[in-house]
């Protein structure tokens, strides 16, 4: 039996191809859902547009500090694999329920699968990275989704038995759930807006948007490009981002700013946008795999390979930088291959937990 666990709607998004390949196969399994970002009925929404089932298990651990936060989700998590007893625990990604979820499964001896394994941005100043190497180093299957994870897993001692190529759940997930986003909703027509004629911004780190020269830089260089190409800019507004732009008293001026939409919403936003700019790892992934190019707001990336196909530069949040690396990607043809593989992941790493 396997135990999914997931904290964040992307875990969500990217566990969702194992748990309908689960489904598929009749491999039993059970959800446990931490409340890392949101409590679990904020979240069955979520659940229900995906059209995955309900989570078994939900822990509301809220917001906190790092250390409190993964203490509460470790503590929760434990109790619910001794009452459960699982043959084997995934986590998904880099936030503390990944984290959390690995060391109270591995200190039980049940044997730990890390799906996205093997993701380096080479920054210990993000807590991120911190979970990811963590997570890596304490699991038995560690399902990489790419060469270039492989590679920083062996580099890093891994034996290479432990490691799987499976590709990356993210593009089995692109293609489901934009279709159940264009049969369930219209955005596009909602907001007034023409395929390929609008910029999509996204920012929720805390390096950037805590930071207000680095906001206003963020900002300024949306401006800039938004009166270059005449072409609005959309920036669906993270609850931090939003508050930390009114605490900092810095106008959006004429960008078009929107409350957050929902994932399926947000697929179709990306998929038919001229151009992404994001701060989001896995929003450069979703935009390599849409054919939709993209400038990354931030000076490192653990998704190199959207650097290496040619999808995505690194601007930083410089407004000059972000301009000239705006120019750079809409000058590009649209012609670079997907290095995150065939769509078939999840249905690699259930067919392999079932296994053994």
């Amino acid at each position: 039996m396997i135990a999914i666990i997931v904290g964040t709607r992307p875990e969500i998004i990217k566990m969702s191809p194992i748990i309908r390949a689960c489904q598929e196969g009749g491999i039993p399994f059970s959800i446990l859902h931490t409340g890392q970002h949101y409590s679990y009925e904020m979240d069955r929404v979520f659940f229900d547009e995906l059209e995955l089932p309900p989570a078994d298990h939900n822990l509301d651990v809220g917001s906190g500090r790092h250390g409190e936060q993964t203490g509460r989700i470790m503590a929760g998590i434990e109790k619910v694999l001794v009452d459960e007893g699982p043959d084997i625990v995934l986590v998904q990604g880099d936030t503390n329920t990944v984290l959390a979820g690995a060391l109270a499964a591995a200190k039980l001896h049940i044997r730990v699968g890390h799906v996205e394994a093997g993701l380096r941005s080479f920054d210990r100043w993000m807590p991120e990275e911190i979970n990811r190497v963590v997570a890596d180093h304490v699991s038995d299957l560690l399902f990489a989704p790419t060469d270039t994870a492989r590679d920083n897993l062996l580099s890093e001692g891994i034996p290479g038995g432990k490691i799987h190529m499976t590709g990356n759940t993210i593009v089995d997930a692109v293609f489901q759930d934009l279709d159940i986003a264009r049969r369930k909703g219209g955005v596009l027509d909602d907001l007034g807006l023409t395929p390929g004629k609008y910029f999509l911004v996204t920012a929720h780190r805390a390096e950037n948007v805590d930071d207000r020269s680095r906001l206003a830089g963020i900002l300024e260089g949306l401006r800039e490009i938004s009166e270059e190409y005449d072409l609005p800019v959309i920036f669906p507004l993270h609850p931090r981002t939003e508050k930390m732009l009114s605490s900092f008293g810095i106008p959006t001026g004429s960008i078009r700013t929107i409350p957050p939409v929902g994932f399926l919403e947000f697929l179709q936003l990306e998929a038919n946008a001229r151009l992404v700019l994001t701060d989001s790892g896995g929003v450069q992934e979703e935009a390599c795999i849409l054919g939709v190019p993209c400038v990354t707001l931030r000076e490192n990336t653990e998704r190199p390979e959207t650097l290496a196909v040619g999808s995505n530069m690194l601007a930083g949040t410089d407004a000059s930088r972000i301009v000239l690396a705006a120019r750079n990607m809409l000058e590009l043809r649209r012609e670079w291959s997907n290095p995150f593989g065939d769509g078939q992941a999840g249905r690699r790493i259930a067919g392999i937990c079932a296994s053994g």
